[in-house]
């Protein structure tokens, strides 16, 4: 395995003596790709890495162990199809040295019939999901990770401004978001996502890109996000196409003012619903508190959501090292929608914004 690989590891297994944990059971996904480095194909054939407090191994579908060899040194327990994936299990579970009724975590991301295969493995066992082991060590991210993160938030910036540079009478949202996806590709980046809504689009917060074209007076709002030597961005920027009007410039400077206040609320210790509190308290007491139908914000590393979660429920407490949006919105139906997003690292002394670009309105036209 990489240095990064062996180190996660240790610090995996160093949170699971914190937490009284006996073995961490993940399946083929991101938190696999976090300790181990490795991204394996996964379909209906149980595959999963399973870690105790003294060995590690890999049930592994005969036919992809080889592939997979190249990226681990970890030992592989495989299985054949005229087999079935039962035997090897119980060979990786012998290895695993467990004691009766272990305290197992369960990669919440793991396929249901993956799990139970395990679980009924071990009659007893008491089972949680992966917060206080995996998901603890991915929340908080180290200095690797930031540069990798702040890379792609600025090679983002350059994708969102070249969409609003594209903008002109009559071009389609989509033939806009070609032309932010270009600027991906040209960087050797995998596009994820790109969102482009013209006017009335605006107020869906999920619109999908799509033949509207472009007419004066037409806001824009760009939501994109690609991916650069493994970790993505995700970035929001507002535009207007000719002469902003009033409703318009009033409605962004209450989302600039909600960011502001959010940025202002982020310091260590805090609880994430006090971020969305601060936010929300702003565009509530504009009168617009209706129109903000979301959270204020979610996690961003490996995936491009994962926790923690910004809501007005949270009670999770921020720590440095975490990595996650503000994003408040306005959403105003028939007419445009309004969301700033700043993906931001918390530091010492509070939040460090990723992008580059200002918040300020992309104007053309």
């Amino acid at each position: 395995m990489s240095t990064t690989s062996n180190r996660r590891l240790e610090a995996l297994r160093a949170r699971m003596r914190e937490t009284g944990t006996d073995l961490v059971a993940i399946g083929p996904s991101s938190h696999m790709m976090y300790v181990a480095g490795l991204d394996p194909h996964g379909d209906e054939r149980p595959v999963m890495l399973l870690v105790s407090k003294d060995h590690a191994g890999f049930l592994m579908p005969a036919l992809n162990v080889d592939s997979s060899r190249q990226k681990t040194d970890l030992p592989f327990f495989p299985w054949r199809d005229d087999d079935g994936p039962d035997a090897a299990l119980a060979e990786l579970l012998k290895a695993s040295n467990l004691p009766e009724a272990p305290s197992v975590v369960i990669d919440e991301t793991m396929r249901a019939d993956f799990a139970l295969l395990l679980l009924d493995a071990l009659p007893g066992a008491k089972r949680r999901f992966t917060d206080d082991t995996v998901g603890h060590l991915r929340a908080r991210k180290d200095e690797d990770e930031y540069k990798r993160l702040k890379a792609s938030a600025v090679l983002n910036d350059k994708a969102a401004m070249a969409g609003f540079d594209a903008l002109k009478q009559g071009i389609t949202e989509l033939e806009v978001a070609a032309a932010i996806r270009d600027v991906y590709k040209a960087a050797g980046a995998v596009p994820v996502f790109t969102s482009v809504c013209f006017g009335g689009n605006g107020a869906f917060p999920h619109h999908h890109t799509g033949d509207t074209k472009l007419k004066e007076g037409d806001a824009v709002l760009i939501d994109t996000g690609g991916r650069l030597d493994g970790y993505p961005s995700d970035m929001t920027r507002v535009g207007y196409y000719g002469k902003p009007d009033a409703a318009f410039e009033k409605v962004h400077a209450i989302v600039e003012r909600a960011v502001a206040a959010a940025l202002a609320a982020a310091k260590p210790g805090i609880a994430a619903k006090a971020i969305d509190k601060a936010a929300r308290d702003v565009i509530t007491e504009a009168g617009y508190g209706e129109y903000f139908t979301h959270r204020t914000g979610h996690g961003l590393g490996i995936d491009i959501h994962e926790p923690p979660y910004l809501t007005a429920t949270s009670e999770t407490v921020l720590d440095e090292g975490m990595v996650f949006s503000i994003e408040p919105g306005i959403y105003l139906p028939g007419k445009f929608g309004l969301r700033l997003e700043e993906i931001v690292i918390m530091r010492a002394d509070g939040a460090e914004i990723l992008s580059d670009m200002p918040r300020k309105a992309q104007i053309r036209g």
